[in-house]
């Protein structure tokens, strides 16, 4: 018996945009990605069988998104409500959840916890858990900022930032600073390696056998990074680097490099160098916004790739982990993509700003 014929599918261009729109979405969830291909491969012609086999979905599948969005048009790919008790808690209470959330604190501690505040709410945890999540409320969680007081920060930012997104012809920009004080630690017992079921295990306490601090310039648009590790951190050393660094650079470049304000970087052995290389040309970065600094990011990752979970019984060891790494990066250079502008950045600061004054309005 022959199958029924499936319903005709026309979209309007404004269907067609929203449809797409929600194919091109990053945080779209799949199921509705599914069910707006269905309906654009279905406007397209295309049977259900050849829609359902190209999306590895079954059949029936296609026919029921085909024939609710014939009916319903968009509101048809909308989830139906589901079966399942009513709600227990009310809307007030739910308020009621979330201002004291926002507003108090608990007796005692600095932060709410879902055990906490379920006690003081008479609701369950998983409720306040529910409740928070649908508020995006974390009260577990605190993170960190400074704002630079520097007089200069918009020039300087959007000095750095025009750099980094369009870099002068025939120059070079380089992100330059040290890590210092990297610790040679050893663990005070052997290390329990990663085994199925059982994550890699180590001591909390540890042995010091020593310091070293890697001096390191970022090639911007290359990805690639010129690394030395010595034993200190003085302007003789950032000296020393630096004829490293015109060492392994092209001689007919104009030279961009981006560095903090720290005293080692200006002093006059330093400001005299570069004055005897007028191709060179410093960008400091503005003061407490060392974020500006593509090389702190590398150092992120040196942190988390090597340093961190590494044991080294001596320093000389941990600067041949350190080397080993940038040699390795070297290898297969991925260059960091910089994406706001010193509007976006500066427009950002701005609303922060307006925010942080009226809720310290607010608090009297």
């Amino acid at each position: 018996m022959a199958g029924r014929t499936a319903v005709r599918i026309e979209l309007t261009a404004a269907e067609r945009a929203a449809l797409a729109s929600r194919l091109r979405r990053r945080k779209v969830a799949r199921g509705d990605a599914i069910r707006a291909e269905i309906v654009l491969l279905a406007a397209d012609g295309i049977s259900n069988m050849a829609i359902a086999e190209r999306l590895g979905i079954t059949r029936v599948t296609v026919a029921t998104w085909r024939g609710r969005f014939a009916a319903k048009r968009l509101d048809g790919l909308l989830d139906e409500p589901r079966p399942g008790a009513p709600r227990t808690v009310s809307d007030e209470k739910v308020a009621e959840v979330v201002t004291a959330t926002l507003e108090t604190l608990p007796t005692g501690r600095t932060h709410w916890s879902s055990r906490s505040m379920a006690k003081a709410a008479g609701l369950a945890p998983s409720t306040v858990q529910r409740i928070w999540q649908a508020f995006s409320l974390q009260p577990h969680r605190s993170e960190i900022f400074k704002l630079s007081t520097d007089p200069l920060f918009i020039e300087k930012v959007r000095d750095i930032v025009g750099l980094y997104l369009s870099p002068p012809e025939r120059a070079l920009v380089l992100c330059v600073d040290e890590k210092s004080q990297i610790q040679a630690l050893d663990r005070t017992q052997p290390l329990l390696p990663l085994r199925p079921g059982q994550a890699e295990r180590r001591t909390h306490d540890y042995k010091r056998h020593g310091m070293t601090s890697l001096f390191a310039a970022l090639d911007v648009k290359a990805g690639t990074i010129i690394g030395k590790c010595l034993p200190r951190h003085r302007a003789l050393e950032f000296r020393r680097f630096l004829d490293t660094v015109e060492q392994n650079v092209p001689k007919d470049l104009d030279i961009h490099v981006v560095m903090d304000n720290a005293s080692s970087h200006k002093t006059k052995s330093v400001r005299d160098w570069f004055a005897r290389r007028p191709h060179w040309h410093v960008h400091y970065t503005p003061t407490s916004a060392s974020w500006v600094n593509q090389v702190e990011r590398f150092f992120g990752l040196l942190t988390d790739d090597q340093i961190r979970r590494g044991a080294h019984r001596f320093t000389a060891e941990l600067e041949a982990a350190i080397t080993a790494y940038i040699d390795a990066r070297n290898a297969d250079p991925k260059p960091f993509r910089w994406t706001k502008t010193a509007d976006d950045i500066l427009a950002s600061i701005e609303r922060f700003c307006h925010r942080t004054i009226e809720v310290q309005a607010q608090c009297g």
